[in-house]
């Protein structure tokens, strides 16, 4: 290997470095770059490089909104000649979206031609396009002329760029912005500038003005497309506190009649940045997986007008609860976040709250004041030099002559003879002859007057602090009538809604509603046939399996599921396997183990109550709304240890209760004494010295107490022998009581 190995050709030596920092280095030179020369925008005039400098080289241009347009190719062209050194797709697609006026609330750029349409499609080639500047860009560039801002040179040295644009117009709010950094980014809505104007004469006013003042003034986003701003004023105040949060934006309908009472959803305005040919898309897609039960069919019949018609599947249905589920499903509503993270004065990136933001803009308007005012004196002053020196060649109009034909230095000699400055000297000089009539004479002096005069005005508002913000809020209040409230452009178009109250869909209404009978066998296989089919119907099963439960219901129940774990799972009878073949084993559709089996199935209904007892005898009454299970898991009502299990769950059917033990002893008390749980072992119902509960019934005292004895029913309305109180071993049953110990029968 050669010893010359770490040495260059040229003689320059090679330098080791740990590749970490080397990379370290780079990445983070690339982010910044990124970040204050591409994604974030300028608070001071809301806009990326990029925007900057189209709008420059439009003016430029002198695109002015009463100008002749010019093509985008030949816009595009000068500012990646000559700005902005990227692709002209990028350029092109940025000016693009500063002419649509569904993208952006305040248009910067006026197009002519395709500029693409809120279906999403993309605008046509930049040679078939053409622009100019619209009278919010020309606001946005007034005054750059008279040294209202910093200028840099351009990349390649040979032009000149601002740094940022003199802006009279609120523009970072108003437009917003959306960007994407290396490690940060900014979601900005777009806003009101009539309203932005109005806070920020109030922050004029009153300085220490705080948040909830100013959103008297900006309650919210104003988005181009319209819609509707569904956020609590709670969660819309802290977003503009903190610079963070988020806003939902909800489509705007109303519901049409048609005939026979009939109707249909009209759709007029839907939300931000949601192209309407993909969201008619998704609504169609979703439709044809089921997923929008209530919805019968979607049609665009939109012009230049959005119009998007919503059919639904019967005339029924609420058109808010279809609205509801349409807005939980699809993008007609949508949710624009809020990160106003953007480069402040020393383009230092942070996020700002609403206040900060506007603050910064005013006082960018100030410096902006203060400037041009001291480019105006500068040149007044240079005027009044000049005018000066005319009115000294009035006075000594034949001595000046004689000057300037006799003296070979002419201008030594004029600056000698009156005292005149090198300026003024010069402006002589190259004076006409027809400059010296009287007339002209009489001009200048009203023009020396008219400057004096202004400059005496410039130089007071200079040394006044309270005058050059009386002077900004004029500045404001101009910018508001041309494009305020009062304006077609500055008309709100967002509504400010309250947010929207809690609607609870019942997953039924996605179900067609119809009668089923539900057959569960002996083996835990369960299946559902069509109809309510009678109680002497057969039912076919596998071999050595029978019949356990047939339970008529509709398609739209749920149904209540006890097992002998003490555990209720609730199933959903839409789901439970239709058809004439065996089913579907239980423990496929609910976590039950092999050694668990199921007590009871029933249809829940809401606001019931039910009795819940062990084979030991302990138990309480339970609420339905306690026994919704919506885990597969299921939810565990009754505490039961091995070899105790859960036995009963019946409904609560009366004000007395009777049980009976395995020892064949009856007891009857009144169901007061069990207390109402929601989970729990429970209280004893009956107290036993062996064996445990075999059976248990709720039922109305006074008409007496029944059970079956094979098709016959017997009444037993003395119940004296076996009344006691709650956990008494009870009595010797009737004569004739079964001998299965049921109250049911054999």
């Amino acid at each position: 290997m050669p010893d010359d190995i770490n040495t260059l050709p040229e003689g320059g030596a090679v330098k080791p470095t740990n590749l970490s920092a080397a990379l370290s280095e780079r990445y983070l030179a690339y982010a910044m770059s990124t970040i204050t020369a591409r994604s974030l925008p300028d608070v001071r005039d809301g806009l990326k490089p990029v925007h900057r400098r189209l709008l420059w080289a439009m003016h430029q241009l002198r695109l002015d909104p009463s100008a002749g347009f010019k093509k985008c190719a030949r816009i595009v062209g000068d500012v990646m000649g000559k700005y902005h050194p990227h692709g002209d797709a990028s350029i092109y697609e940025a000016m693009v979206r500063m002419a649509q006026e569904f993208a952006a609330r305040y248009t910067l750029v006026e197009g002519q031609g395709n500029f693409g349409n809120i279906d999403g499609d993309n605008a046509a080639a930049m040679r078939y396009t053409e622009a100019r500047l619209t009278e919010i860009a020309k606001a946005m560039l007034e005054g750059i002329e008279e040294d209202a801002v910093d200028f840099r040179a351009t990349y390649d040295g040979e032009e000149q760029e601002p740094i940022v644009l003199p802006a009279a117009f609120p523009n970072l709010l108003a437009n917003g912005a959306a960007g994407i950094a290396v490690g940060m980014a900014t979601s900005i809505p777009p806003h009101n500038a009539g309203e932005l104007c109005a806070a920020a004469l109030e922050l004029i006013r009153n300085p220490d003005a705080d948040v909830a003042t100013l959103l008297q003034h900006v309650p919210g986003p104003d988005f181009p497309t319209g819609g509707l701003l569904v956020e609590s004023p709670e969660a819309v105040r802290e977003a503009y506190v903190t610079g963070r949060g988020g806003f939902r934006i909800r489509a705007r309908w109303e519901r049409e009649a048609l005939k026979n009472g009939a109707w249909q959803v009209v759709v007029t305005e839907i939300p931000y940045q949601v192209a309407k040919s993909r969201l008619i898309e998704q609504i169609a897609q979703l439709m044809e997986e089921k997923k929008l039960p209530l919805l019968a069919d979607v049609r665009d019949e939109s012009t230049d007008v959005v119009r998007i018609v919503l059919e639904p599947k019967t005339r029924t249905i609420e058109p808010a609860l279809l609205m509801e589920t349409l807005f939980r499903a699809t993008p007609l509503e949508s949710r624009f976040s809020l990160n106003m993270n953007v480069l402040d004065a020393s383009r230092t990136p942070r996020v700002m709250g609403l206040k900060e933001v506007l603050r910064c803009w005013l006082d960018h308007r100030h410096e902006v004041l203060v400037r041009r005012s001291n480019h105006r004196l500068a040149a007044i002053a240079r005027r009044l030099e000049i005018l000066e020196g005319y009115l000294v060649v009035y006075l000594n109009l034949d001595e000046v002559i004689r000057i300037i034909r006799e003296e070979d230095q002419a201008k030594p000699a004029l600056i000698a003879a009156f005292s005149l400055t090198d300026t003024q000297a010069e402006a002589i000089l190259n004076m006409r002859l027809r400059a010296l009539r009287k007339l002209e004479e009489m001009e200048i002096r009203k023009e020396h007057k008219k400057l004096s005069t202004e400059q005496k005005a410039l130089q007071g508002l200079l040394g006044s602090e309270t005058k050059r913000w009386n002077r900004i809020a004029e500045e404001v209040e101009a910018t508001r009538a041309r494009f305020g409230e009062d304006t077609e452009i500055g008309r709100r178009r967002t509504t400010i809604d309250a947010a929207p109250v809690a609607v609870v869909i019942d997953e039924r209404a996605f179900v067609e509603r119809e009668p089923i009978t539900v057959i569960l066998s002996e083996k835990g296989w369960v299946r559902a046939v069509k109809g309510h089919q009678p109680p002497e119907t057969e039912h076919k099963f596998k071999e050595g399996d029978k019949l356990r439960i047939a339970l008529h219901a509709e398609t739209t129940d749920r149904l209540c599921l006890f097992a002998t774990n003490g555990k209720c799972f609730t199933l959903k009878a839409d789901t439970i396997p239709r058809g004439r073949g065996d089913g579907q084993p239980l423990r496929l559709m609910v976590d039950l183990t092999n050694e668990d089996e199921v007590v009871t199935l029933f249809v829940w209904k809401e606001a019931k109550k039910f009795l819940v007892a062990a084979t030991d005898g302990r138990g309480f009454i339970v609420k339905s709304d306690d026994l919704v299970a919506e885990k597969r898991t299921g939810k565990q009502v009754l505490l039961v240890d091995s070899p105790v299990e859960a036995a009963r769950l019946i409904p609560v059917e009366g004000d007395a209760i009777a049980i009976i033990g395995e020892n064949r002893k009856l007891l009857v008390f009144p169901l007061e004494q069990v207390p109402e749980m929601v989970r729990g072992r429970g209280v004893a119902l009956q107290g036993y010295k062996d064996g445990g509960m075999a059976d248990v019934k709720t039922f109305i005292a006074t008409e007496g107490l029944s059970w079956k004895i094979g098709d016959r029913v017997r009444l037993e309305t003395d119940l004296t022998t076996w009344r006691g109180n709650r956990a008494g071993a009870g009595k010797q049953p009737p004569n004739g009581f079964p001998r299965s110990n049921r109250f049911g029968g054999n």
